[in-house]
Order: structure tokens, then C-alpha cells, then sequence
């Protein structure tokens, strides 16, 4: 069986590929797609371009594959159409089954990063193809920012007020992953994967503190007054529209459920909050 990972190069595909090899696979059955081959040249594996914008690429990358790893783009806003190209060039490619990183209830969420994700397990679903839906939680590393932040001030801002966030770190997702790209009776699947404890933000001021060796206090704001303090510390205008709208989505609580998913899946408990945020800094 052979699994193309694409994203390859990126965090979580990188990831996804290095968790195939610990798992047991065959180098000689996993291919990393990536817009740049040579960047993904470390993993130890065939590499092949795959640019999601590009579908002479996708349709080569395909050829006589099993199973694609469709790592979901981070271009916001263009990435339904790129998850289509993908789908659409597998279908043409004759690739038997697809495993797609979508992001948490993305079904029924309001979350603002959910509507493409919707649309892309749409598209899946029509296409004909096997199919199994990855619906990632929060990652901790969203937050390896906000360590660096409180380390200079103390402070953790936000917006999110009692909101809560089941997050686990991408490690933890990317294990999943190879375990339901290894194994038996996925198909057809949705997985809600998430960190085993559902945590809101003074734990994460506090666990922050246990990491840095220093007292940090959260400090809750409204949408508004978040906007305003991110643009002033440099970040630019829709940038910090879109992590006030996150932490809106957190104070709704569409992040919070911690389900048995994924500790299921890689049979053991996920990472706790601290060790994670601790390892996202190494």
C-alpha cells in the first residue's frame, strides 16, 4: 500500500510522515508531496512536487498511489478549491481512499475557520472515494505565541472568556493519523480528535507560567479591546480579527470537547498542556 502525505514539508505533514516510519511502514510505500520536493528531502522518503494550485503536479504525484494523506492547506480562503483539485486529481488518478485533516464539528460549528472544512468533507462524500474525516481540535502550538508574549509581560490577553479548548499537539494529531492510515476499519469514519482535558485560558496563563518560571495572569478583554491590543503590539488588522474571532469561537464553546478519539487511536493519554507547550519551545 502506497501513501502519499501532502503538506509534507509543513508541520503536521512532516509529522504524519516521520509517525508512518515509527509505526512500521515501509519507507519504499510513503511519498511526501510538497510544493518544493527538496525540503522534504530529511524525511527519509521518495519525495515528489505537489503544489495544490497546480494539477499537472497532483495527477503526477497520484500515479499508481492507494491512499492519499490530504493534509488540509493553510492558505485561508483559497483552501476549499485546493482541497477540490486534490479530491478531483485522486479521483482521476484512480486512488482508492483519502484520510482529510478537517478541523472540529465541522458539521455544525460556527467556528471561523469551519466553512471550508465543510465544504471540502462535502466534496469528499460526493466524490466516490473511501474516504476518513480527521476533525482536528485546537493545536497547542497556536499558543507558542503567547508564551512568548507573556514572557516579556507577564500577561496573557485574550478574549475567550470562560471559553475552554480540548487542544492536543500536532504530534499527538500526527500519530492519530498514521494510525488510521495503517489501519483497519476507518473507512467511512468520522474522528473527533481532541487533548484528553478540556482547558480555558488561566490554566493556560498558569501552565504557561510553569513553563517560563514566572507568574502569568490572563487578563480577559472584549472582541473589540483585542483587536486593538494585538494590532497595537504589530500584528496587522486581519490578523488580529481573525484570533479575536477564534477566541470568540472558544468563549461559545466550540472547542471544548474532549472526546476518547484520539487517545483511542494512538492508544495512550495525549499530551498535557504544559509538557506540550513545553516541547513546542525545545
Amino acid at each position: 500500500m502506497s501513501i502519499v502525505v501532502t503538506g509534507a514539508s509543513g508541520h503536521l505533514g512532516r509529522l504524519i510522515v516521520t509517525k508512518l516510519l515509527a509505526a512500521g511502514a515501509d519507507p519504499a510505500t510513503v511519498i511526501a508531496g510538497a510544493r518544493r520536493p527538496e525540503t522534504a528531502d530529511d524525511l527519509g522518503v521518495t519525495t515528489v512536487e505537489l503544489d495544490y494550485t497546480r494539477p499537472e503536479t497532483l495527477a503526477k504525484a497520484f500515479a499508481g498511489v492507494d491512499t492519499v494523506m490530504l493534509v488540509s492547506s493553510s492558505a485561508i480562503g483559497e483552501r476549499a478549491q485546493q482541497h477540490k483539485a486534490v479530491i478531483d486529481a485522486a479521483v482521476e488518478a484512480g486512488v482508492a481512499r483519502i484520510v482529510y485533516t478537517s478541523a472540529s464539528h465541522a458539521d455544525t460549528s460556527d467556528l471561523i475557520i469551519i466553512p471550508e472544512h465543510r465544504v471540502t468533507e462535502e466534496a469528499l462524500r460526493a466524490s466516490g472515494l473511501t474516504w476518513t474525516i480527521l476533525r482536528n481540535n485546537w493545536y497547542t502550538e497556536n499558543y507558542v505565541g503567547s508564551v512568548q508574549g507573556a514572557q516579556a509581560t507577564g500577561v496573557l490577553l485574550g478574549a475567550a472568556g470562560a471559553g475552554k479548548v480540548a487542544s492536543a499537539p500536532r504530534a499527538d494529531y500526527a500519530e492519530g493519523a498514521a494510525a488510521v492510515l495503517l489501519g483497519e476499519g476507518h473507512d467511512g469514519k468520522v474522528y473527533e480528535l481532541s487533548g484528553d482535558h478540556a482547558w480555558d485560558y488561566p490554566e493556560l496563563a498558569a501552565a504557561i507560567g510553569e513553563v517560563i518560571g514566572r507568574e502569568v495572569v490572563y487578563r480577559d478583554l472584549s472582541t473589540e479591546e483585542y483587536i486593538a491590543a494585538l494590532v497595537a503590539a504589530g500584528v496587522p488588522e486581519g490578523g488580529a480579527q481573525f484570533a479575536a474571532g477564534a477566541d470568540a469561537g472558544i468563549k461559545a464553546g466550540l472547542l471544548a470537547d474532549a472526546t476518547a478519539d484520539l487517545r483511542t487511536l494512538i492508544g495512550r493519554p495525549t499530551t498535557r498542556l504544559v509538557e506540550a507547550l513545553r516541547a513546542a519551545l525545545v
